[in-house]
């Protein structure tokens, strides 16, 4: 199949922004009193809308969990935007795609002037048509919102030509809902027993099985 829109998630996807998160939600935890030994036990909060998973992880009221989601853009903005790499292969994919003559797309459940600081940091926006994310003030609050978003803002309506390539459950789950094609990378955050029970259409091990799925 020939994909002409690929949307791509941006943590996990094209970015390895562990320490970063990870840092910024701990910070955001110490400030509610709560300690974490291991930052690797805070991966799990890389990927789904961060209100939710201070309320699904920790047990917080609303109230609680966007007091923990200022504290965690605090620290964030700051310093842990910044604590993150690009993935190798990553630019020469996106120069490949974009070659081709490849509508490339962000879709991801950051707050959008995050997404786009990092883009420019690491000089990937020049790649994109497009970046969709979150508002700061709970807009576009799942992942099917952004990417509905992004496919509205696009105008893009043939939907078979459209693919969302991320690392997480929520990324293949979106794309299914909104009934479009979803290909499912395995060095992110995501194993291949979550992004098959997921409903991912396909699978790629590495940055360069993607390149060889992706780029004709």
């Amino acid at each position: 199949m020939t994909y002409q829109y690929i949307l791509f998630d941006l943590d996990g996807t094209l970015t390895d922004s562990s320490e970063g998160i990870t840092k910024s939600v701990a910070y955001a935890l110490q400030s509610c009193g709560i300690k974490v030994a291991d930052l690797h036990e805070l991966d799990k909060f890389i990927g789904p809308p961060l209100i939710d998973s201070f309320q699904q992880f920790y047990g917080m009221n609303q109230e609680q969990a966007q007091k923990a989601v200022s504290k965690y853009r605090e620290r964030f903005s700051q310093t842990g935007i910044f604590e993150n790499r690009v993935y190798p292969g990553i630019p020469e994919l996106l120069t490949n795609l974009k070659q081709q003559g490849k509508h490339l797309l962000v879709a991801t459940s950051k707050p959008t002037v995050f997404a786009e600081k990092i883009l420019d940091h690491f000089e990937l926006r020049q790649y994109f048509d497009f970046v969709a994310g979150s508002g700061l003030h709970g807009e576009r609050p799942n992942k099917a919102a952004v990417i509905s978003y992004a496919l509205e803002q696009q105008k893009i309506a043939l939907l078979r030509q459209v693919i969302m390539v991320g690392d997480r459950q929520y990324d293949m789950v979106a794309a299914h809902q909104l009934g479009i094609d979803s290909l499912g990378v395995l060095y992110g955050f995501g194993s291949q027993v979550e992004l098959q029970a997921a409903g991912a259409n396909y699978l790629a091990a590495d940055v360069t099985a993607a390149q060889k799925f992706l780029v004709l």
